[in-house]
């Protein structure tokens, strides 16, 4: 049963019994009272896998109208969402990082949020993006402050993306 959404300004929600069964099972989505809010990355990824369908001003959103409408809000998604459907198909719960500075949050496989703390803050970019010594210490600095590993996730131009996982060390 697909999961019955709306999209109320750059907000997505359902309150669907079938929206926190999801929650549960797969932690797709933020329980606030009585709807599960969703990600702009979240409800790409279930409207791709055919779990969820979104609903705007009473229409149904096609999977292309939801990401002209996610791109109005987040210039950025075309580089992130790859990034974030790559990871949760490799199993992983990925979350948004945006109090952190950061694009996501990464959960190790079998962790639980609320339960654990993420292992990875993750930045995403492209492959043609040049980072700066300066840009690549404050990325750094974010995830040793919040006791994260870094990710980097660069996406080439097929649309692969490669990771870059950053350590401190004490020589």
């Amino acid at each position: 049963m697909e999961i019955q959404a709306n999209l109320i300004g750059e907000n997505v929600s359902s309150n669907s019994p079938e929206a926190f069964s999801l929650y549960k099972k797969s932690h797709f989505g933020e329980p606030i009272g009585e709807k599960v809010l969703y990600s702009l990355h979240e409800t790409l990824f279930l409207v791709e896998k055919e779990k969820m369908e979104v609903f705007y001003t009473g229409k149904k959103l096609s999977s292309k109208e939801l990401m002209k409408k996610a791109s109005n809000s987040d210039k950025r998604i075309h580089i992130k969402y790859p990034v974030f459907r790559d990871l949760r198909n490799k199993g992983y719960i990925v979350k948004t990082a945006l109090k952190f500075g950061a694009d996501f949050r990464v959960y190790e496989k079998g962790s639980k949020p609320g339960d654990k703390h993420a292992k990875w803050i993750v930045f995403t970019d492209h492959e043609s993006k040049r980072l700066t010594w300066h840009e690549f210490s404050a990325k750094n600095r974010v995830a040793h402050s919040t006791k994260k590993h870094l990710l980097l996730a660069i996406l080439d131009d097929e649309g692969d993306v490669s990771y870059y996982e950053v350590r401190w060390i004490k020589p």
